[in-house]
């Protein structure tokens, strides 16, 4: 049986400027793979709410679950929310139960509750939070869309308060088996393999170690005993 899909969509001109670099992708990916949930597809777009709402709706309608980090917060650019309600034909406003998190957040540590971060309240009709831990102000759950912060050290904490939630497939498997030859000579034989064992992932990864040219090859999978048998026959090759 298929594991469950995910897409993952990053919301930030600051990612597409360089001037941050993503972290959230390569937790996520990590996060799912041992759940058994096939991260298939990322996507990084700008802080344009057209964009935003088009590529929201194509991801939703094609993987089971998508996630979606950045855009939640207080300044006037952090427009996630509003395009999920407009994507999912909700109503937005400041929620009384986003209100009351953030209200308690801010009392105990002695800030006031301004209208900038009271945008951090502002929550699609009909979505489900998802708690923060980490600085209170949540993210929520629209239709199969899980919508969180860009932070990473708050991101982190939403998917791991999400994830158990999730039906999970088969963890996928992997070995590696380094072999000190170009691919040009290994290429035959690793077409082979693949051809033969269509339900593994077979990838080949280049490397220079010590001025020797060679490659990592990779091959992963739901049954430890298909990628054992996948190794043996390519180390048997390829020692």
């Amino acid at each position: 049986m298929a594991n469950p899909t995910a897409a993952m969509l990053v919301i930030g001109d600051e990612i597409l400027s360089g001037r941050t670099r993503d972290a959230n992708m390569h937790h996520l990916a990590g996060e799912l793979t041992e759940a058994g949930i096939d991260l298939t597809e990322v996507r990084i777009v700008g802080d344009v709410p057209a964009v935003i709402v088009d590529a929201v709706r194509a991801l939703a309608g094609r993987y089971d679950t998508v996630f979606t980090s950045g855009g939640i917060g207080p300044t006037h650019d952090d427009i996630t929310a509003d395009c999920m309600a407009e994507a999912f034909g909700q109503a937005i406003d400041v929620r009384d139960d986003a209100r009351a998190l953030l209200q308690a957040h801010y009392d105990k540590s002695g800030v006031e509750l301004n209208a900038a971060r009271l945008r951090m309240a502002r929550i699609p009709a009909d979505a489900t939070l998802i708690e923060n831990p980490v600085s209170a102000a949540p993210g929520f759950v629209v239709e199969n869309v899980y919508v969180m912060a860009g932070v990473p050290s708050v991101f982190q904490a939403m998917v791991a308060s999400v994830l158990p939630t999730l039906t999970g497939g088969a963890p996928l498997i992997s070995k590696t088996h380094a072999i000190f030859r170009g691919e040009g000579d290994i290429a035959g034989p690793l077409g082979e393999l693949a051809q033969a064992n269509p339900d593994l992932s077979i990838g080949s990864y280049p490397f220079q170690r010590d001025g020797r040219y060679g490659a990592n090859i990779v091959i992963r999978g739901q049954d430890a005993a298909t990628v054992d048998a996948a190794i043996a026959k390519i180390a048997a090759v390829f020692p």
